[in-house]
């Protein structure tokens, strides 16, 4: 896998909802050594816990996405 971030992207949107998406990659990493081991990675270099990590990334994620049709929304007005 290229980022890991992009395998956060694809859970959220195909669980539609944050909470399945965290479910279901807790599941992948309780059984994927090497997806753990790639996650915890990511969490240092962002300064993530992995507790939160996801989490956050989620959350920074959504806001982005919101943003960007909120500035769409502007441009119309």
């Amino acid at each position: 896998m290229k980022d890991i971030t992009e395998l956060f992207q694809q859970l959220i949107l195909h669980n539609r909802s944050v909470d399945i998406a965290e479910a279901e990659f807790k599941k992948l990493i309780h059984e994927d050594a090497e997806l753990h081991e790639q996650y915890r990675e990511w969490c240092d270099s962002v300064g993530s816990s992995e507790k939160m990590g996801f989490i956050d990334y989620c959350d920074e994620y959504l806001e982005s996405q919101d943003s960007i049709y909120d500035t769409l929304n502007d441009y119309d007005e």
